[in-house]
């Protein structure tokens, strides 16, 4: 959401883009980190209490967003958030993979991921019209609202379900150290960075490549949210019948190949540049959010009993390149070179596909 809301809050708290886009980068590093310790500190308690006090603090941390003076203010609320996801994400994923057992594995991850994708089709382009015609503080009522709403369904409708496996951070560090484990997480690195690269600034990237209005970016992210949510199912199933791997080859393929096409569209120029933006950017949102589930996928696949551990560090590694992705796009913004965003991105995910195609398959051949 607040990646569609960029321009408006620099221009609120006077500060430059770039330093904007930094509220982004902050989350990010603090999930990756909090993911974790989170996950330790929380590993004796029942996993829906656990979620209703995570999506708790993230309706809290939404209202203090919302009433922030300025722009620290802010910041320490965008924190506040980046703590309340690491604890609940890596939590849902785990009680999913519970309940939908090995031969389902894949497809109820991919309903985690749907819920995030299903975000972005309706609610990052609705927050992007709240913004623009309310401000973006309405934005931050409207989510800490729907948080509230969210805690009361998680306690009447989620079944309760003990936590399964208990580990401490040293063992979390020894499991990351095994090369098939580390490989699936530089991968992810790799891939989101290249995502948050441009997704960051996508109005303004579009804008500039493409000369689309300001208004036109609501519709935009919900093209690439549809997409997204189309992606997630796909590669659930996919991955449950082809294997995770092959399923994050693919998909890392076609993300390249979206990014490929945003370079091709900025050196056409804004006249031309529509007919192959537009579709790349329905490609790249099908298959980098397709990816992710596979990955999740391949995790499980890896270390079955430690599903919850693995996935929490898959959180990490995801954040982690969120804030490398929206820290590269920064550069590049406060170099005033917004359309070589492209670039950047396809570097990353040519890392991202030669990183996948170098790490070994498991002795299944499925991960």
């Amino acid at each position: 959401m607040i990646a569609g809301l960029l321009p408006a809050l620099a221009r609120d708290l006077n500060v430059s883009l770039s330093a904007a886009g930094h509220l982004i980068t902050a989350f990010s590093l603090a999930y990756a980190i909090g993911a974790p310790v989170m996950a330790v500190l929380t590993a004796g308690l029942e996993r829906r209490r656990l979620l209703a006090i995570a999506m708790g603090g993230f309706a809290l941390g939404n209202l203090l967003a919302a009433l922030a003076p300025g722009y620290a203010g802010l910041l320490a609320a965008r924190l506040l958030l980046a703590m309340s996801a690491a604890t609940f994400m890596p939590a849902a994923s785990g009680y999913a993979a519970a309940v939908g057992g090995s031969e389902r594995r894949g497809r109820a991850l991919s309903t985690i991921t749907t819920g995030l994708t299903l975000a972005m089709v309706a609610g990052v382009p609705l927050g992007v019209l709240v913004g623009q015609g309310f401000g973006w503080r309405a934005t931050f009522f409207g989510v800490a609202g729907l948080a509230a709403i969210s805690v009361v369904g998680l306690l009447t409708r989620l079944p309760r379900q003990l936590p399964s496996v208990t580990v401490g951070l040293g063992e979390r560090l020894a499991l990351a150290k095994r090369r098939d484990i580390l490989g699936v997480l530089v991968t992810s690195v790799l891939t989101v960075a290249g995502t948050f690269t441009i997704y960051t600034y996508l109005g303004v990237f579009i804008a500039r490549i493409a000369g689309l209005a300001p208004q036109t970016l609501a519709p935009v992210l919900l093209g690439f949210g549809l997409a997204s949510a189309a992606g997630t199912q796909l590669s659930g199933g996919a991955a449950d019948r082809w294997g995770g791997r092959n399923t994050v080859i693919v998909a890392a393929t076609l993300s390249l190949a979206a990014y490929l096409a945003f370079t091709l569209g900025a050196a056409l120029g804004p006249a031309r540049s529509m007919a192959v933006v537009l579709p790349a950017i329905l490609l790249w949102g099908s298959a980098s959010w397709g990816l992710i589930t596979a990955q999740q996928s391949r995790l499980v696949a890896l270390a079955p009993a430690l599903a919850p551990v693995s996935l929490s560090m898959n959180s990490s590694a995801i954040y982690l390149g969120s804030a490398i992705g929206a820290a590269a796009g920064a550069l590049v913004i406060a170099n005033g070179a917004t359309e070589r965003l492209a670039s950047v991105a396809a570097g990353f995910g040519l890392a991202a596909l030669l990183s996948v195609q170098l790490s070994g398959r498991s002795r299944s051949g499925r991960a």
